[in-house]
């Protein structure tokens, strides 16, 4: 018995030994794979270095909500004319020109320069520092439907300065892109309905869509002194902007008459950051004397959205809190309709209808409002004015303030107005302006 127990032991023992060379040959294998795994990893990093930043690894990027281009394949090819005229150098066009960002700190946009860029670089279009490149450089491919096309201007290149034609087209390119994605099953008719936010200055062919807080006034000022109405745009006050109907609006025509100035004269349209232009439109509403506004606007808000209201402010409808004004503009039932000064831009001027041949930014309202001036064959001295009529005392609304005023609301009111004005992300290009959005 002893004996028996005794040989178990040393079975057990010697078949130990026997399985201790086959842990230890699994051992040596994992070991060498390891170090096989790791040369790979290494040589694969100095090819990636060695091919430049625009090498894809594996799989695409998941594309994000902000991400604006069509799939690669869906992309425009370029020709060998609108590659010369970049600013980019060809061997750096397909994938990995990163965007420059703007001295401004109000703008949260960036600019395309060049019309092939990969999904990363759609996602901001800021209005940068601009290229140093003249007019005589634009490709035949910056044309659009208005004879007064992009390259028609070589003559004005020493009046234009820096200001690239390239991001224009870019911008256009970009829009139709959008347009194609979201807006397909629109109607492709043109009403009356659709044109009626467009002035007309016959004199230079030149169609403008009002976009309110956006650098409206002065522009209707400077349409008013193409058609000889005025010396000059200092000398026109607001109401008479405004209110003094001095200028045609297309609706105004006929059928023939909207189709022809659609096909043959410059389409003009400036936008701004959504969120900073719906902040300036309720500080210039609501937080200054105005009577219509008040009236028409105030009483309802706060009768619907305050609890408790006093007896002035409802019968004044003064002090609307940007809160309140923020639950008016979600609420599917509102107690008054939309206004002008807060309606979306991709509503107001349609664009996946109208092919607009300037699509300009607020953001840098002076160089490119004087670039589309000289695009039409405004005299030279004709320049659109700078100054604040209204309140002149505010200070401009910037995108500091902005997120100063958001921060009276909720995370989920923030989102809301955000998805609100979604479309006029997309179209023109703007990034979030809160880094809890989705």
């Amino acid at each position: 018995m002893l004996w028996m127990k005794w040989k178990m032991v040393m079975d057990s023992v010697c078949g130990r030994r026997r399985r201790m060379p086959c842990s230890l040959w699994f051992l040596l294998l994992f070991a060498a794979g390891g170090l096989v795994l790791f040369i790979h990893q290494r040589d694969l990093s100095e090819m990636v270095q060695q091919h430049g930043p625009g090498v894809k690894l594996g799989s695409a990027l998941r594309q994000s909500r902000e991400t604006l281009s069509t799939p690669d394949r869906d992309r425009p090819k370029l020709d060998e004319a609108s590659m010369f005229s970049s600013p980019i150098p060809p061997m750096q066009f397909p994938h990995f020109e990163e965007s420059r960002q703007a001295a401004t700190t109000g703008s949260r946009e960036q600019d395309i320069v060049s019309l092939h860029v990969s999904k990363r670089q759609r996602k901001l279009l800021k209005t940068s520092p601009f290229i140093n490149h003249t007019i005589n450089n634009v490709s035949s491919s910056s044309s659009s439907s208005s004879p007064s096309s992009l390259s028609s201007v070589s003559s004005s290149s020493s009046a234009i300065s820096s200001f690239s034609p390239s991001i224009l087209e870019a911008r256009r390119q970009l829009m139709k892109e959008i347009c194609a994605k979201y807006k397909s099953s629109i109607s492709r008719t043109v009403t009356r309905h659709h044109v009626k936010h467009l002035y007309v200055e016959d004199k230079y062919k030149l169609l403008y869509c009002q976009v309110p807080k956006a650098g409206c006034s002065n522009w209707k000022r400077t349409l008013m002194v193409l058609a000889g109405q005025a010396p000059n745009a200092q000398s026109i006050k607001h109401d008479t902007v405004h209110y003094g109907h001095h200028l045609k609006t297309l609706d105004s025509f006929g059928r023939q008459g909207i189709m022809h100035r659609l096909k043959t004269y410059t389409k003009v349209i400036f936008v701004r950051e959504p969120l900073e232009r719906m902040v300036s439109a309720y500080r210039d509403k609501f937080e200054n004397p105005n009577n219509y506004y008040h009236s028409l606007f105030g009483k309802p808000i706060i009768s619907k959205y305050r609890s408790n209201p006093s007896r002035a402010a409802l019968k004044t409808g003064s002090g609307v809190t940007f809160k309140e004004f923020v639950q008016y503009l979600l609420d599917v039932h509102r107690p008054v309709g939309m206004d002008i000064h807060w309606e979306q831009v991709n509503q107001l001027c349609n664009p996946c209808l109208i092919d607009y041949d300037f699509i300009g930014k607020f953001e840098n309202m002076e160089e490119e409002s004087n670039f589309v001036l000289r695009l039409t064959g405004a005299p030279p001295n004709i320049t659109l004015p700078s100054f604040k009529d209204r309140n002149p005392t505010d200070t401009r609304t910037s995108m500091q303030i902005t997120q100063k005023y958001f921060s009276q609301v909720s995370m989920l009111e923030r989102q809301r107005v955000y998805d609100f004005y979604y479309m006029d992300y997309l179209m023109f290009n703007y990034s979030k302006p809160f880094k809890d959005l989705y």
